[in-house]
């Protein structure tokens, strides 16, 4: 599950939030070690797998919030889980960045459940199924398509992020 709010260790780097507690450790007595060469080789080739521009030396502590998500997201898909929970995770992130990030979740981990919470359309809009909820309440539930067409909330969502104004990193929306 990827958080909104984030989890990361400042101290330290990418490579070593991402790969904490999942990469291959060898004991010798209290020693743990980690072959760093392979961690950092394995991170840089998943961040490129999704598409992510990071540095993967690089310490969480001087990363933009929006990169911080990045990194979030890159440690859920690299537990290999079959489900996936993003709650509003790329809330930061601007648009084209987002697109990038779910076009890569349909190529490179096409067999993972994905379960997308969020307030950006643009977010949802490929998905098999979007729920959409009021006060807690269920008020519709469909397709993009068929929620443009039938629920009176997703439609009025959609018009302001679409029509003067509505993203706050493109002018006018999202098209």
């Amino acid at each position: 599950m990827v958080h909104q709010e984030l989890q990361p260790i400042p101290a330290r780097t990418v490579a070593e939030n991402i790969w904490l507690g999942r990469y291959p450790t060898k004991k010798v007595g209290p020693i743990t070690i980690v072959d760093h060469s392979k961690m950092y080789a394995d991170t840089d080739a998943l961040l490129k797998k999704l598409k992510l521009q990071i540095n993967s030396h690089a310490k969480l502590g001087s990363l933009s919030i929006a990169q911080m998500q990045m990194v979030e997201i890159a440690k859920a898909v690299s537990a290999n889980c079959k489900v996936l929970i993003l709650d509003d995770s790329t809330s930061a992130v601007d648009t084209a960045t987002d697109a990038k990030i779910r076009k890569a979740f349909r190529e490179e981990i096409p067999g993972t459940t994905k379960i997308i919470i969020a307030q950006r359309i643009s977010s949802v809009q490929d998905a098999d199924r979007i729920l959409v909820l009021d006060n807690g309440q269920i008020n519709g539930l469909g397709t993009h398509e068929e929620l443009l067409k039938t629920n009176k909330i997703y439609q009025e969502v959609y018009n302001s992020q679409t029509q003067g104004g509505g993203d706050f990193d493109k002018q006018g929306g999202e098209q």
